[in-house]
């Protein structure tokens, strides 16, 4: 197949397909092995849900609900881009066969929309606003892996990880913020087998790519595309400043460290302070940080300006979307912003303390809302998965006896044996 993001290849019999993936399925879940009939994006997916301990007969919780789901969805970037979405795929959404549905990054649906009769029949799997449809949840999934891997994919029948799911196809484009370039969303189209046709695919990826040409219009309009820089440093080693001059620039690590301890410090830093935060006690030439600094200006221009050495108009970090959010006592929202420790790998002793501070927040904030939802979203992550405390407020959160307690304790168990809190003969 030229293209591995289609479902099938030109002239392939759809039922045959079926029948032959749906038998590879059941290989998988059985004895963990994958069929040659598996296409890759499809066999990472079914190996990543298996890693994430999805059930295959899963069907997607419901997380927000009424009010609070009116109230998110309000207030989310692509609220202003449904008229765009129902205008390009309402009258396929409207044809009987077919459902357009739009998600937050997270996988949750915002917005589930077409024939009546359609809808009724996805709500039997909880395909509706409200429900969590990422990888980590529900299995493989067009808007779910889009969402994973960054990239349009049709995800056809039993390719589904969770079989409630297999009686469908659809095809999903992630949506980004022209911005930040950050994912904030897919807009999906759900129905037969015929959605595996290449028109359907190429139909989301226009789709997506209108959506983020408007919300650039919006944003020109708004005043916010030019003149304030965007830097992303959360959960990448090399962070990307993007001055709306053009494509966004990657940054190397050390200069990485820099542009955020700078963005930090919007007053300046002297060279012996930069230092510090820097390379901490380590000894250290000041003609090295002037080397470091002067190839950074040569990246930056004139924005890179010195004695003291700051950043001539101080970027908008999400760094700051985080800390902004928290402060708001918008935790879903900094829940959201959050992609990671702020550069994970470095050991600039500024850049740690700032990686702790924010994460500490954060995790605060958690852990006083014991909201179950917010809890599992954190600990589905890789910065959370080992979070003890975390682990055991959810806990504390689930009915005893059930199906979800009894994973949730062994969980516990698992990391209290691992941190040396607890023997195996202890339980």
């Amino acid at each position: 197949m030229l293209n591995p993001w289609l479902a099938l290849e030109t002239g392939a019999d759809a039922a045959e397909r079926t029948g032959q993936v749906r038998r590879a399925h059941e290989q998988f879940v059985t004895r963990g092995a994958i069929g040659s009939h598996v296409r890759d994006v499809v066999a990472e997916s079914w190996q990543r849900c298996a890693g994430a301990s999805v059930e295959p007969e899963s069907v997607a919780g419901i997380d927000l609900a009424d009010a609070d789901l009116d109230a998110y969805r309000s207030s989310h970037p692509l609220a202003r881009v449904m008229p765009l979405f129902r205008e390009l795929l309402g009258t396929i959404a409207d044809d009987g066969a077919h459902l357009l549905s739009v998600c937050d990054e997270n996988g949750r649906m915002l917005w589930v929309e077409g024939h009546s009769q359609v809808q009724r029949h996805a709500e039997r799997m909880n395909f509706v606003p409200g429900a969590r449809w990422s990888e980590r949840y529900i299995g493989t999934n067009a808007p779910g892996t889009a969402l994973a891997v960054d990239h349009a994919v049709q995800i056809f029948t039993a390719e589904h990880y969770c079989r409630p799911v297999q009686a469908w196809t659809c095809a999903a484009a992630p949506v980004h913020d022209p911005r930040t370039h950050r994912l904030i969303g897919a807009v999906d189209i759900t129905g037969g087998d015929h959605l595996a046709a290449p028109q359907s695919l190429a139909l989301v990826q226009a789709t997506a790519r209108a959506a983020e040409a408007y919300l650039a219009e919006l944003h020109a309009a708004d005043g916010t595309s030019a003149g304030t820089p965007v830097l992303n440093a959360l959960g990448c080693d090399e962070a990307l400043l993007d001055t709306g001059g053009g494509a966004p620039l990657r940054l190397g690590r050390r200069h990485s460290e820099i542009a955020v301890l700078l963005a930090a410090h919007p007053e300046g830093l002297t060279g012996e302070r930069l230092a510090l935060e820097l390379y901490g006690e380590r000894s250290v030439t000041p003609v090295t940080l002037r080397a470091e600094l002067s190839r950074l200006r040569g990246l930056l221009g004139p924005l890179l300006e010195s004695r003291p050495y700051r950043l001539r108009t101080v970027p908008h970090t999400d760094h700051d979307a985080v800390g902004e959010a928290l402060a708001a006592g918008d935790l879903p929202g900094a829940l959201a912003a959050y992609r990671g420790p702020l550069l994970p790998l470095s050991e600039a002793p500024g850049v740690v303390r700032m990686r702790r501070l924010l994460e500490d927040r954060l995790r605060r904030a958690l852990l006083a809302s014991r909201e179950p939802a917010l809890l599992e979203e954190w600990v589905r992550t890789p910065w959370g998965e080992d979070d003890l405390e975390v682990w055991e407020v959810l806990l504390s959160r689930r009915p005893g006896g059930t199906a979800g307690a009894t994973a949730l304790a062994g969980r516990v168990r698992e990391l209290r044996r691992a941190y040396g809190l607890e023997t195996p003969a202890e339980h």
